[in-house]
């Protein structure tokens, strides 16, 4: 199947989309990550499997799309950042994380592995993205936009080629695991 094929065929999309959120829903509940326990015990820093878990897809994720790039397999679509945007959704995502004790994907990673208290962040994430897109016209105008960042990527931020960035982080990421792993978390 040739990725022409894939790009022109909506409902393939939506097929690979769904099997391929299953597959992250299933890595999510068996590397841990959706259990409410282990969540707070991040939060309190005494649990470090939902940072070895999110820096290795980082990691894996950085490195894949890199390469695809490079090969001509994707295109990268970058949407400009700016700090109105950041704060924004951070506050929205920090106040549902700090209500909820979960984050989009693990709230729905624990609902799938059966855990009824996610089904209410759930809920509170559709509620949520309504009230946003309802309010993203007068957001944007007034919020949003404030503060774009210079450049679309942090490569064209530092004036550098991609390949250093991935890297650099990458020796950073795989450092951080390491000292992770030597200190018994």
């Amino acid at each position: 199947m040739s990725l022409d094929t894939i790009r022109s065929n909506a409902r393939l999309q939506i097929v690979l989309g769904l099997l391929i959120g299953i597959a992250f829903g299933f890595l999510l509940q068996k590397g841990g990550v959706t259990e409410y326990s282990v969540i707070i015990g991040q939060l309190l820093l005494t649990d470090f499997t939902v940072v070895k878990v999110m820096l290795s897809a980082i990691l894996v994720g950085m490195i894949g799309i890199h390469v695809m790039k490079a090969r001509g397999l994707v295109r990268l679509h970058c949407k400009a950042g700016s700090v109105g945007a950041t704060v924004v959704g951070g506050l929205i995502f920090g106040a549902g994380f700090a209500v909820l004790g979960y984050c989009p994907g693990t709230a729905a990673g624990a609902f799938g592995s059966g855990a009824l208290d996610a089904a209410v962040g759930i809920a509170g994430i559709v509620i949520g993205a309504g009230l946003f897109a309802r309010l993203f016209p007068y957001l944007e105008r007034v919020i949003l936009n404030r503060g774009i960042f210079p450049a679309e990527t942090v490569p064209e931020m530092l004036g550098v080629r991609p390949a250093w960035v991935v890297i650099v982080v990458s020796i950073l990421i795989v450092g951080v695991l390491a000292m992770l792993a030597g200190a018994g978390f």
